[in-house]
């Protein structure tokens, strides 16, 4: 049973899901539709196909009310020992209601500054077809940006591509170690857990990041369709651009739009710092903006990765640094 003092909501648009509490410890997952992998995946892709993104929380009314605690992670409960984890850092665009929509009026949450349309919805889809954990934010980017390091001067943001945020104005040391404790660490305190489950489980995970970009930056026409980040682990990186590539269609772009070190970031943290091989994916957000769109991504995604996970030499703990550092 959930209380007041477990600040979670079980927040239920996977259907199979572990709730998060603040301190970064989990429920015990619920399901809805059988056991074991073949069946997540059934009721995951089946019973849930549309994107989670068509009917986002309000930044009003985030969470599902605002009279619920404020869970700030979920994860979808795969096998462990599948070789893959998934993760969002950018799923979602709420708020908890008691930062009243940060000023802004609810238009600005359905922008890209808010979250990664698309990503979480083919992250879903991925993870039920690769039958892998994945786990995912439920806080917006405006908020604390999961996908930087505590430090970073743009873990919070005062100004966003054109957008005020009036929340974020007088944001003090406080108020930030305060959404750090709160949201920020346990997200990656349930990326940590899930990579200790699959050690556990006798495997060295590889994780693949989800996150789409604009087709368009600063009036400039965005050609790729997908981006591969990396830094300097080619185990899984390397091999994902070359077959992604394989497909004439794909302008595939090597560490575009967007370069792959990026000192205390989520792959930084716990993909590079651990030896673990990793790859962040970049799609283009007019590509996953409906149903046949999202399918076809996480198709291609899941057959690449399904053959790419067969290779021993990403289940090892291999240390290249960063360029970062």
């Amino acid at each position: 049973a959930t209380t007041p003092s477990s600040r979670l909501v079980a927040r239920d648009f996977f259907n199979i899901l572990l709730v998060g509490r603040e301190d970064g410890s989990i429920m015990a997952p619920r399901r809805a539709g059988g056991c074991g992998i073949a069946a997540m995946a059934r009721t995951a892709a089946a019973d849930y196909p549309a994107p989670m993104e068509t009917s986002p929380a309000s930044p009003e009314q985030p969470g599902g009310g605002s009279g619920e605690a404020f869970a700030p992670f979920a994860m979808i409960d795969g096998d462990p020992a599948c070789g893959l984890l998934i993760v969002c850092d950018h799923a979602e665009n709420s708020v908890p209601a008691e930062y009243g929509g940060l000023g802004l009026p609810p238009a600005e949450f359905q922008r890209h500054i808010a979250y990664d349309p698309g990503a979480a919805a083919v992250a879903r889809r991925l993870a039920a077809e690769l039958g892998a954990p994945a786990v995912f934010s439920t806080f917006s980017r405006l908020l604390i940006d999961a996908n930087r390091g505590e430090d970073d001067p743009t873990l919070i943001m005062r100004l966003s591509d054109g957008a005020v945020v009036p929340g974020n104005a007088t944001v003090d040391a406080a108020e930030r170690a305060r959404r750090i404790a709160r949201y920020h660490a346990p997200y990656h305190a349930a990326i940590a857990t899930a990579i200790e489950r699959a050690l556990a489980a006798g495997i060295v995970p590889a994780l693949v990041s989800l996150h789409s970009f604009t087709p368009v930056w600063r009036g400039a026409r965005r050609s790729w369709h997908a981006g591969v980040l990396w830094d300097r682990d080619p185990r899984l990186a390397v091999p994902l651009i070359e077959r992604l590539r394989a497909d004439a269609t794909l302008v595939v772009g090597d560490n575009e739009p967007y370069a792959g070190a990026l000192r205390n970031d989520t792959m930084y943290r716990h993909a590079t710092r651990r030896g673990l091989a990793h790859a962040l994916i970049e799609i283009r957000q007019d590509l996953i903006a409906d149903a046949s769109g999202i399918s076809a991504w996480s198709d291609r995604l899941a057959a690449i990765l399904a053959t790419l996970n067969r290779d021993p030499e990403i289940h090892h703990v291999r240390h290249y640094g960063s360029q970062s550092d």
